[in-house]
C-alpha cells in the first residue's frame, strides 16, 4: 500500500499567509514580496510532508484566497465589471473578485458543501474560456525543481465547477461543458507530457444526486479525457459522503477512485460489498477524518482496510485522508494548556499525516496483525472515549425530560406582531445592524492586554463600556432605529459563549481558514454543555441604559455553535444542539428578566449543517428548528426574537426558516439578491424580514441608489409592514469610517424608500 494525502492547510502554523495576504492589501508588502513569502510558504508544506513519509503528495492545493477562484481565473472567467484584457489575470483583478474595489462589487461567496469553508461562486455570463495559465503544471514543476518531489496535481473537476457555477441557464450547461472541456483537456496533456504520473480531479459533486443528464455529462468528461491522455493516470476523488451514483462512477474510464470512508463510511462500504471494485482501479481510501480534530483509532482503522482488502488488492489501495486537511488546523504541537487528556486525544493535520504513514506501513507489513506502535494510540483514544470529565447527568435528565415538550410560543406570529409593534412603534422599514461594530488595533490591544493580565477586569470593562458609550451614540447619530452595544468584548461569535459553558475546550493555534484570508479557531466540544452563569446580561443592560431606543441582546445560536465548533464524537449531534439549546435558553431568560425586549439568536450556520444526502435533510431539519425553539420560545410576546443566517441557497428550507418561528430573521444576501428574491417569489414569508442591502466583507462603501435599488427589487415580493433593513452581516472586520459611511447611506436609502411607500 502507498500513503497520500488530499491537501494541506494553507494558513501556515503561525497564519504566515493569512499576515502576508493582509500585509499586501494594506499596501506594507510588494507583490514580488508576497511571491516569495507564499512560495517560501508552500514549500515548506510541501517538505513536510515528504519528510513526514507520505508516497503521493498534493501540488496546486496551495492558493492565494481560493481554490475555485483559481480555477475561475484559470480558465479567464472574470466578470465583465473588472478591468481585464486577457492573459494571466493579475492579483489585482484576482483580489477584487474576491473583495470587491471601489468602483466593483465583489463575486458571491457561499459555503462549500457542508463545510465552513467559504468559495468564490464563478460568474460565467459574458466570458469566453480560455487557459489563461496551467497553474497545476507550475505547481507540480516547482515542487520537482526545488525539493525533488514528484507531486500530484490537484484540479477541481469540470462537474463540479460546473455545477457550482452561475451565470448560465440548465439548458446551456452542455455549450458550458464542451467550452470548458478542450481547456481541461490542455491541461492534462501537458502535464502528461512532463511525464506526471497521477492527478487528482477532485469531484465532490459526485456525493451529491445528479440528474440523468448530469450522468450523462460526467460520462462525456472521462471518456474525453481518456481519449486524449490516454497515459495519464487520474484519480478520481470525492469527499464529504458517499459517492451517490457509485456503479456510474466506478465505470468510468479513470485509474483510481478516491471515496470517503468516514463521512460517507456506509454507503461507501455498502456499495463495494454490493457491487465491488474495478480490479484495474486503485482505490484511494480515505479512512483518516480530513475534518475531524480526533486521533483515529488505527486499530479500527486497520480493521476497516483489512475489510476492504477483502474486494480490493491490499496493493491497489492507497491509505488517506477522507478529504483535503484545509479543515483542520496545522498541528497539536502548538498546544501547551490543553489538559493531557484531551491533548492525547486530539490529532490535526500534521498528526493526521502521521496516522496515515503509520497506518499504511502497518497495513503493508501484515493486515492481520496490530502493531505495537498502536498500543499508545489505542490507549489515548480509549481513556478519553469513557473519560467521566465528559459527562454531566443533570444535563441529560434535563434534555431527556423536555425531548417530549411542545416548543412553541405562548401566541402566534400574527398576535405577537401586533403586541409587539404597539410597544416599540417603529416606523416602516425599521433600520438596525445584525450585530458587531469595528473592532479596531485598540479594541484588540485592550483584550490582549487584559488576557495578559496586564489589565484589571475593572480596567478592561471600563474600556468595554466607553467603546458602547461611542457606539450607542454614533447610532443615534446616524439614525438607526433600533440598536446593538457592538459585541467589543467579543473575540468569536462562538468562542465567546464557549469560554462561559461548560463542556467546551479551547486551542492556543487551532486556527483553520473560513474564507479569504479569515481564519476561525473553532472551541472543542469535549463533554455535556452546561449554563454556569449570566454571559451578555450585563454589557447590554448597559447599552439599553444609554437610550430610549432599544437595543437587541445578541446571542449565537445553538446549531450554529455546534457547526463552528469541533464537536465530540461519541453522541448525536441533535443531542448536543439540544444541550446548547437548553444553555442558551437561561441566558435568553435572564436577558428579558434584565428588561431587554429584543433578542437576537444569530443562526448563520444552519444551512451548512445540512446533510448532503437528500433522505437525510428533512430530519435535520427538524431538530435544528427544534433546537431555536427550545432557546427561544419561553419568552413573553412583547419579546421579539430576531436571528440572522449568512450566504447560503435558502429556497429549499424556506418552510423550516419559518417554523423556527422568529419575529425577525435577516438574510446575508447582498452578493446573491437576486437569487434571494427569486426565492421568494416563489415561497411566501410572512414573519419579520431583512434582506442584506449591502456586503460588509467588502471594503466598499455603496452608494445610496444603489441601496435604494436593492431594497425596491426586495418590495416586490416582501410585505412592507414586516421588512427591514440592515447590513448583511455583522460590521466587526470593517474600518470606522467606511462603516459610518455605509450605515449613512443605508438610512438615507431607507428613508426614500419611506416616502415612497406608506402604511395602507
Amino acid at each position: 500500500m502507498k500513503s497520500s494525502n488530499l491537501g494541506y492547510p494553507r494558513i501556515g502554523a503561525d497564519r504566515e499567509w493569512k499576515k502576508a495576504l493582509e500585509a499586501f492589501w494594506a499596501g506594507k508588502l510588494g507583490e514580488e514580496e508576497l511571491e516569495q513569502q507564499l512560495q517560501e510558504l508552500r514549500l515548506n508544506h510541501l517538505r513536510k510532508q515528504r519528510d513526514k513519509g507520505i508516497d503521493i503528495i498534493p501540488v496546486n492545493d496551495f492558493s492565494y484566497y481560493d481554490h475555485i477562484l483559481d480555477t475561475a481565473t484559470m480558465f479567464g472567467i472574470v466578470p465583465q465589471r473588472f478591468s481585464y484584457n486577457g492573459g494571466p489575470v493579475p492579483l489585482s483583478v484576482y483580489y477584487g473578485i474576491a473583495r470587491g474595489t471601489k468602483d466593483a462589487a465583489a463575486s458571491e461567496m457561499t459555503k462549500w458543501f457542508n463545510t465552513n469553508y467559504h468559495y468564490i461562486v464563478p460568474e460565467l455570463e459574458g466570458s469566453v474560456p480560455v487557459l489563461t495559465e496551467n497553474k497545476p503544471l507550475s505547481a507540480y514543476r516547482e515542487a520537482k525543481e526545488k525539493l525533488g518531489i514528484e507531486g500530484k496535481p490537484v484540479i477541481v473537476g469540470p462537474l463540479t465547477f460546473l455545477k457550482l457555477s452561475k451565470g448560465y441557464r440548465q439548458a446551456e450547461a452542455d455549450v458550458w461543458l464542451s467550452r470548458l472541456l478542450p481547456l481541461y483537456e490542455q491541461i492534462l496533456q501537458e502535464l502528461a507530457n512532463e511525464g506526471v504520473q497521477w492527478v487528482q480531479i477532485d469531484e465532490p459533486i459526485l456525493t451529491t444526486k445528479l440528474s440523468s443528464a448530469d450522468v450523462n455529462r460526467l460520462q462525456t468528461i472521462y471518456a474525453t479525457f481518456a481519449a486524449s491522455v490516454p497515459n495519464l493516470n487520474i484519480m478520481l476523488q470525492t469527499y464529504f459522503e458517499s459517492a451517490e451514483q457509485y456503479k456510474e462512477v466506478i465505470g468510468l474510464p479513470v485509474q483510481g477512485i478516491g471515496l470517503d470512508f468516514v463521512h460517507g463510511k456506509s454507503g461507501n462500504l455498502s456499495s463495494i460489498k454490493a457491487l465491488g471494485f474495478p480490479e484495474n482501479k486503485v482505490l484511494g481510501a480515505g479512512v483518516i477524518d480530513g475534518r475531524g480534530i480526533w486521533k483515529s483509532s488505527l486499530r479500527e482503522k486497520l480493521e476497516l482496510l483489512e475489510e476492504l482488502s477483502g474486494f480490493v488488492n491490499p496493493e491497489r489501495i492507497v491509505v488517506q485522508s477522507s478529504c483535503s486537511l484545509l479543515h483542520v488546523p496545522v498541528s497539536v504541537a502548538y498546544e501547551t494548556k490543553l489538559s493531557s487528556e484531551l491533548k492525547d486525544a486530539l490529532a490535526f493535520a500534521d498528526e493526521k499525516l502521521d496516522e496515515i504513514v503509520l497506518l499504511t506501513k502497518a497495513a503493508s507489513r501484515n493486515l492481520h496483525e496490530i502493531p505495537e506502535e498502536f498500543q499508545e494510540n489505542e490507549r489515548a483514544y480509549q481513556t478519553f472515549k469513557f473519560s467521566k470529565n465528559r459527562k454531566r447527568d443533570d444535563i441529560q435528565q434535563a434534555i431527556a425530560a423536555i425531548a417530549d415538550q411542545q416548543l412553541e410560543r405562548k401566541s402566534p406570529f400574527v398576535s405577537r406582531n401586533t403586541v409587539q409593534q404597539n410597544k416599540w412603534q417603529l416606523p416602516i422599514f425599521p433600520t438596525t445592524t445584525i450585530g458587531s461594530f469595528p473592532q479596531s488595533a485598540e479594541v484588540r490591544k485592550a483584550r490582549q492586554l487584559w488576557r495578559k493580565n496586564e489589565w484589571t477586569q475593572e480596567q478592561y470593562d471600563d474600556f468595554i463600556r466607553k467603546q458602547i458609550d461611542i457606539w450607542i451614540q454614533l447610532q443615534e447619530e446616524i439614525g438607526l432605529d433600533v440598536l446593538v452595544h457592538g459585541e467589543f468584548e467579543r473575540t468569536d461569535m462562538v468562542e465567546f459563549f464557549g469560554e462561559k459553558l461548560a463542556g467546551f475546550a479551547f486551542t492556543q493555534n487551532g486556527w483553520v481558514q473560513s474564507y479569504g484570508s479569515r481564519c476561525v479557531k473553532p472551541p472543542i466540544i469535549y463533554g455535556d454543555v452546561a449554563f454556569l452563569n449570566e454571559m451578555t446580561v450585563e454589557e447590554t443592560k448597559y447599552a439599553q441604559s444609554l437610550t430610549e431606543r432599544p437595543v437587541k441582546g445578541m446571542l449565537t445560536g445553538p446549531i450554529t455553535i455546534m457547526n463552528w465548533s469541533f464537536v465530540r464524537e461519541d453522541i448525536p449531534r441533535e443531542q448536543i444542539a439540544y444541550q446548547l439549546a437548553y444553555a442558551l435558553r437561561q441566558e435568553v431568560e435572564a436577558l428579558e428578566r434584565a428588561g431587554i425586549g429584543m433578542i437576537q439568536v444569530d443562526e448563520p450556520a444552519v444551512r451548512e449543517g445540512l446533510p448532503l444526502k437528500e433522505e437525510e435533510q428533512a430530519e435535520y431539519l427538524a431538530w435544528a428548528v427544534k433546537a431555536f425553539r427550545l432557546a427561544t420560545c419561553t419568552v413573553q410576546d412583547t419579546t421579539q426574537i430576531h436571528t440572522h443566517m449568512c450566504y447560503c441557497e435558502f429556497h429549499d428550507m424556506i418552510h423550516s426558516i419559518e417554523a423556527m418561528d422568529a419575529d425577525v430573521i435577516s438574510i446575508e444576501t447582498s452578493r446573491s439578491h437576486g437569487e434571494l428574491i427569486h426565492s421568494f417569489e416563489v415561497n411566501t414569508y410572512t414573519k419579520g424580514i431583512g434582506l442584506g442591502v449591502y456586503d460588509i466583507h467588502s471594503p466598499r462603501v455603496p452608494g445610496v441608489e444603489e441601496m435604494t435599488s436593492m431594497i425596491e427589487r426586495a418590495l416586490h415580493v416582501l410585505d412592507p409592514k414586516l421588512f427591514w433593513i440592515n447590513p448583511d452581516c455583522g460590521l466587526k472586520t470593517r474600518g470606522l469610517q467606511e462603516t459610518v459611511a455605509s450605515l449613512k447611506n443605508m438610512v438615507e436609502a431607507t428613508q426614500i424608500a419611506r416616502s415612497n411607500h406608506t402604511e395602507s
